[in-house]
């Protein structure tokens, strides 16, 4: 009976630590000014998939972000 509470804590344990190392693998760190983007692939309006790294010491890139709030009125 006393092997229960056992397994219940280390079952508890095993999963805060896989929260935890699943919450940490999602921190996004901050550019500062000047500092490379990171690369990214997205599919182009042809469909096909394009990369940062496609323009890199090629051309300049304009990397400009929208946020959309469809119940504002």
């Amino acid at each position: 009976m006393r092997m229960v509470p056992k397994r219940m804590r280390a079952l508890c344990l095993l999963s805060m630590l896989v929260v935890s190392a699943l919450g940490m693998a999602s921190i996004a760190t901050a550019l500062e000014v000047g500092d490379q983007a990171p690369d990214f692939t997205l599919p182009s309006t042809t469909g096909e998939q394009i990369s940062l790294n496609q323009f890199r010491a090629k051309k300049l890139v304009l990397l400009e972000f929208h946020v959309n709030d469809f119940g504002a009125t």
